[in-house]
């Protein structure tokens, strides 16, 4: 029994005969565990942003066509109150001449041609009449076309919002999920983290430079700048570059386009705003929609795709370096512009 007794505490569990006990505790993951899945975490939440603000832009859509639509409704409504009085009067006008048959008329009327006068004008009187039924017939087809498209916008308001919803729930959760990890770790393993992190950022960053794409940008850069043939006082790159890096110590915050907090699409966006151009909300449609770029001709002021989801960009500010609003928790600054998988590059100019 003494044996066993021993050979129970050495394992850190002592057994008691006829007693379950639990098991022993998991071993302790290691940082390089924790750093991956809290960079999993994050990305997952930057993922859901784009999500987010897509559900966002298309739900503004959304109401902006239902107000457009209500527009239409007040004025086909009046015009139909004005058809209506039209046609009220047109009535009246047609019982007060009564309904005798055109031939009794000409037997009694003194005057046959003033009775050629009076068939020609009930003529255009009827063309009127049919004329004014057919225009109330159109608006109240618009009318009915106005309502079921209003229901449609209606719908799908509601489904962007839904859409809207799920992925502030999912961002919430990846982001509690991400800090929760971080908080068991004490002071100096949080530090040691961080280390980690910026440690992958600059083996990416040196493999990142040392492609022959990348040479060949800063070969052409260095052309540029000798020559003087690329101007920063006039170019919208050059001037999205200057709000982009003006930014620079701003914290990221999911979902937020300044001026005093931004997410990674956010940033774009303003700049080039701020460049005179307009461009798409998240980093999905930049990629999606804005033109394409080699990585070997890429200038200051393009935006840079990352991941394969393009859920991630940021703005090439010259010299091998970006310029982005990073994820909950840090702030816009400068970066490699290799630090992280890049799926392209584009330029809105």
């Amino acid at each position: 029994m003494a044996t066993a007794l021993v050979c129970a505490v050495v394992t850190g569990v002592i057994v008691t005969p006829g007693v379950a006990h639990a098991d022993p505790s998991p071993p302790q993951r290691s940082l390089e565990d924790v750093h991956r899945e809290v960079e999993d975490l994050y990305r997952k939440a930057e993922s859901a942003t784009d999500a987010y603000n897509a559900a966002s832009e298309a739900q503004s859509r959304q109401e902006k066509s239902i107000v457009e639509i209500a527009r239409s409704v007040t004025a086909a409504q009046a015009r139909m109150a004005r058809l209506k009085n039209q046609a009220g009067a047109l009535a009246r006008s047609q019982y007060r001449a009564g309904g005798m048959p055109d031939g009794a008329r000409l037997f009694f009327d003194a005057a046959p041609d003033s009775f050629l006068d009076g068939v020609s004008l009930a003529h255009k009187g009827e063309q009127a009449t049919r004329g004014l039924l057919a225009q109330v017939a159109a608006t109240q087809k618009k009318l009915d076309g106005y309502a079921k498209a209003a229901d449609e916008r209606w719908k799908k308001l509601d489904g962007e919002r839904k859409k809207k919803e799920d992925a502030k729930k999912e961002i919430e959760t990846r982001l509690k999920d991400a800090k929760r990890l971080e908080e068991r770790l004490e002071a100096k393993e949080r530090e040691r983290l961080r280390r980690i992190e910026e440690e992958r950022a600059r083996e990416a960053q040196r493999a990142w430079l040392a492609t022959e794409a990348v040479k060949t940008v800063t070969l052409k850069e260095a052309g540029a700048n000798a020559s003087g043939a690329s101007s920063a006082s006039t170019t919208e790159g050059a001037r999205a570059v200057a709000f982009a890096t003006a930014q620079i110590g701003k914290n990221y915050v999911w979902g937020a386009v300044g001026p005093d907090t931004f997410d990674c699409s956010g940033l774009t966006l303003r700049a080039w705003e701020a460049a005179g151009r307009a461009i798409p909300r998240t980093s999905q449609e930049q990629w999606r929609l804005l033109p394409k770029v080699d990585v070997k001709d890429m200038r200051p002021g393009d935006l840079v795709i990352y991941f394969k989801d393009a859920s991630h960009v940021a703005m090439y500010v010259g010299d091998g370096t970006m310029v982005h609003a990073p994820r909950p928790g840090r702030q816009v600054t400068l970066a490699g512009a290799g630090s992280m998988p890049i799926l392209g590059v584009v330029r809105p100019g």
